[in-house]
């Protein structure tokens, strides 16, 4: 029974791309957890253990192999910052709208010293502790609607990012897109909130998330500006296919799990890092703030070729 587990589990975790999303999207809800397979199979190896079964532990060798080639990377510790290195630091924030301590909230994301600040679900009663609190350190910063962004370095132009699903009211407005003048050229920053998604007993409902992904990919691919970074909550792991419009054509974080919600018990890093022409190296939380999110932060490294 062991042995047979450990393949499913191997399974599931090679060919996840085969596991239908119809119905109630199981493959993206599978995709979305996929990481915790290395805990299914610490407890069949302990169970394997308990009975001494010599082909149970034969078998968990390849469940364990799949989870270190898909997984182990990100295990690794921080690459060292290279010397004269076209680095950027940036922060990543869902500071919730029932967030009780904006001014702390702020104060504590300034003093990471980051380059660049990504926030969503700002609202207007909290708005201004935000813009007090980061202003002295970041003089730069766009707000469009509930997500902002704050720089240490020019902003030369900002609007509207369109990633309203259908249907859903005119005054939603949860995307933004600056153009930052850093030290190692123009970047196109984009910072995003996608819709949320619910499980029930019906799956996973992310139909919205998913045609919002869709919207945000298409305006990343129509982008100029060679090097883009996108920053946000995107309601979902890398892993999960509802994001390939993204993933597709962005780079992910080579190490760090850094899993960002629930701050109680965090179970899977939906506040992303991603970018184009640029290598996110390293990714981690920050402590907790008054949120239900963790903070994360990034190391970005502009490509040379990058203008």
């Amino acid at each position: 029974m062991i042995a047979t587990l450990a393949v499913v589990v191997a399974g599931v975790s090679a060919f996840h791309r085969a596991v239908p999303n119809s119905p109630g999207r199981m493959g993206s809800l599978v995709e979305s957890f996929l990481p915790w397979t290395g805990a299914v199979v610490v407890l069949l190896l302990v169970a394997a253990l308990v009975r001494r079964s010599g082909v149970a532990l034969v078998a968990l060798l390849l469940p364990v192999a799949i989870w270190v080639q898909e997984f182990g990377g990100l295990l690794l510790p921080a690459p060292e910052p290279a010397p004269g290195g076209r680095e950027l630091v940036v922060v990543q924030h869902n500071v919730s709208d029932e967030n009780p301590d904006p001014e702390g909230t702020a104060r504590a994301l300034a003093a990471s010293g980051a380059d660049l600040i990504a926030l969503e679900e700002l609202v207007v009663p909290a708005l201004s502790a935000y813009e007090d609190a980061l202003g002295v350190r970041y003089p730069h910063h766009a707000v469009h609607g509930t997500v902002g962004l704050w720089s240490k370095y020019p902003i030369s132009e900002d609007q509207l990012a369109d990633i309203r699903p259908r249907g859903i009211e005119e005054g939603w407005s949860r995307g933004l897109r600056a153009v930052v003048r850093t030290p190692y050229g123009e970047v196109a920053a984009y910072v995003a909130h996608l819709p949320s998604v619910r499980i029930g007993a019906g799956g996973l409902a992310s139909a919205r998330r998913d045609e919002s992904a869709r919207a945000l990919g298409a305006l990343v691919r129509a982008e100029k500006v060679r090097t883009v970074i996108l920053m946000g909550d995107l309601n979902s792991a890398v892993d999960d296919r509802g994001l390939a419009p993204l993933t597709s054509q962005l780079n992910v974080a080579e190490r760090g799990f850094a899993f960002s919600f629930p701050t109680s018990f965090p179970v899977a890093r939906i506040d992303q890092v991603l970018a184009r022409s640029a290598t996110v190296g390293h990714i981690r939380t920050l402590p907790a703030t008054g949120s239900d999110h963790l903070p994360v932060a990034a190391r970005v490294t502009v490509d040379a070729t990058s203008p």
